[in-house]
């Protein structure tokens, strides 16, 4: 992360006077800048679908009016891409473009992380999303043993080559993160980190991708909301609730924040390495809170940050990161 964040952490107009547009940081060495905050659509794999097109629209329309720069997708969310393309094609000049492959969606055949499924989804998202080309285009949560046969990489240096995506990244977790960083073949890694997830931070994954020049995103930043709740909205997310609860015993965290969204966001920000944080909603109000949040009321206190690091090293050490 560049010194230029700080200007919005501080809460200072950006230039033209625009509170609205964050300042942009380096992503890695791919050349490209990323706003801090970027929107991730995984959000609406939740939603019904029937409301999902409209619900796209105005989240995607007023995060890129608001100054987001940094869309995540992958083909796996659902109808995501087509409401992309349908929504913002008309935009793409405006933001950077990440959609993730691998698995096998509905429509399609072969078996995951085989070459032709790997490129069959290539096409699709190209032909969903209503572009020439992605920005990026990411393995998707696969183990240690995909990346080691080669296949899947293959496809996607291949891609690259052929223009179809500027550059390649992993989006995953444990071993195969660490695989993915050491191999020197990505451009970028998307990992999950927060508050009660810090493993990117204890086992130097954060300190080796940033050496590697890749440019770092990090999914579930506010940790679905863990902090401060008695029991998750979602099954995939109670680990994180129990984990919170285990760290909120200790007692109340120095800095007084109450706002769990407020607390979480900035935790992760507080991490120098972190490019982008990508946030998912289906409400256009939380995007211009959480762009707010994002330019006016971070940092929070280092002595915040430094005690949510000892609880997490007193008691986490044996949690495996979540995938």
């Amino acid at each position: 992360m560049n010194s230029s964040v700080q200007l919005a952490f501080d809460g200072t107009k950006s230039s033209g006077g625009n509170l609205k547009v964050m300042e942009k940081l380096d992503f890695g060495k791919t050349g490209l800048q990323v706003t801090p905050l970027g929107l991730g659509l995984a959000e609406f794999t939740r939603q019904n679908e029937s409301a999902a097109a409209e619900d796209v629209a105005r989240v995607l329309n007023t995060a890129l009016d608001d100054g987001i720069n940094f869309i995540d997708t992958a083909a796996c969310y659902g109808n995501t891409e087509e409401f992309i393309g349908a929504t913002v094609a008309h935009r793409r000049h405006e933001y950077i473009l990440a959609t993730k492959c691998g698995h096998v969606i509905e429509g399609a055949s072969g078996e995951p992380w085989t070459a032709s499924v790997v490129e069959e989804s290539i096409d699709r998202s190209l032909a969903r999303l209503r572009t020439d080309n992605l920005d990026l285009i990411q393995v998707h949560s696969c183990g240690v043993e995909v990346l080691e046969q080669g296949e899947v990489i293959d496809v996607l240096i291949k891609a690259k080559e052929a223009g179809k995506t500027r550059f390649v990244g992993f989006s995953g977790d444990n071993e195969a993160a660490h695989w993915a960083v050491d191999s020197g073949i990505f451009d970028t890694l998307q990992t999950s980190f927060n508050l009660v997830e810090q493993h990117a931070r204890t086992k130097k994954l954060f300190e080796r991708a940033e050496a590697r020049g890749m440019g770092i995103i990090i999914k579930r930043p506010i940790a679905n909301g863990a902090w401060g709740k008695a029991k998750s909205p979602y099954t995939y997310a109670d680990e994180y609730f129990r984990r919170a609860q285990i760290m909120a015993k200790v007692g109340d965290l120095p800095g007084a924040i109450e706002d769990f969204i407020h607390l979480a966001m900035g935790f992760v920000f507080a991490h120098p390495e972190v490019d982008t944080a990508i946030v998912g909603t289906h409400n256009p109000s939380h995007v211009a809170s959480n762009i707010e949040l994002v330019e006016k009321r971070l940092p929070i206190p280092a002595e915040t940050v430094e005690e949510l690091h000892c609880r997490f090293d007193t008691v986490g050490e044996e949690w495996c990161q979540l995938t």
